[in-house]
């Protein structure tokens, strides 16, 4: 594993480092089986098989990563195989090279054309504002209509 520090605000010069946030990198080489648990984002492009709890912090899986796990994350970016349910705070995004098949739970989630996708899916609503309809019925009255209903031709003398 190695971390990388990358800018969270392109416009903020290289010597600013409190603009700045750490990105621990599981290589392409590495294999992990267990709980993977941490306070910065994650970018996977190995193998890792169990649980990951990255609670405020980003998980990508790499278009070489393989994952099989239980997530939890703010926001998940899925760009190779993973197997397993999401739960986001957040976004879920699966690009179009992801191959996807579990269940998600979070507030969004995009799919790039191309991706596979074989998933539950539980998108979280916010708070609902209550709304008042328009027209309220109590105020208005319904009256019969002036003139008789259209009919086509030929069914007047029917009802006759």
């Amino acid at each position: 594993m190695r971390k990388i520090k990358s800018m969270k605000n392109d416009t903020s010069p290289p010597s600013v480092m409190d603009s700045m946030e750490e990105k621990t990198i599981i290589g392409e080489n590495i294999s992990i089986m267990g709980d993977v648990q941490g306070e910065e984002d994650l970018l996977i492009e190995g193998s890792v098989k169990g649980k990951i709890n990255l609670e405020k912090h980003h998980l990508t899986v790499g278009s070489k990563g393989q994952v099989e796990a239980e997530i939890q994350a703010e926001n998940v970016t899925i760009s190779g195989r993973l197997v397993g349910n999401i739960n986001a705070m957040g976004k879920v995004e699966i690009m179009k090279e992801a191959d996807f098949n579990g269940e998600i739970k979070a507030k969004r989630i995009s799919v790039e054309d191309g991706a596979y996708l074989k998933a539950v899916i539980e998108l979280e609503r916010g708070p609902q504002k209550k709304t008042e309809p328009a027209i309220r019925l109590s105020d208005h009255t319904v009256s019969k209509p002036d003139k008789e209903p259209f009919s086509p031709a030929g069914e007047t003398e029917k009802r006759k």
